[in-house]
């Protein structure tokens, strides 16, 4: 049985840090992904206190032995 839950972290672009993790599974169009991401983002910006701009996410890509 297929997993389709797909995992993210959000990243201060500045400081290399992690903010923020973040899984999704409810989500399979492309642009509604992007944009459930996006707001995310600025929730975890805000949240820090720094800009929106200085967040970025990428997904988890878990390597299978």
């Amino acid at each position: 049985m297929a997993n389709n839950t797909r995992h993210f972290k959000y990243i201060n672009s500045k400081t290399g840090n992690t903010l923020y993790y973040y899984s999704v599974s409810s989500v399979s169009e492309p642009d509604k992904l992007k944009q459930e991401l996006d707001k995310i983002r600025d929730k975890v910006a805000s949240d820090n206190g720094i800009f929106m701009e200085t967040v970025y996410w990428e997904e988890i890509i878990e390597k299978a032995e």
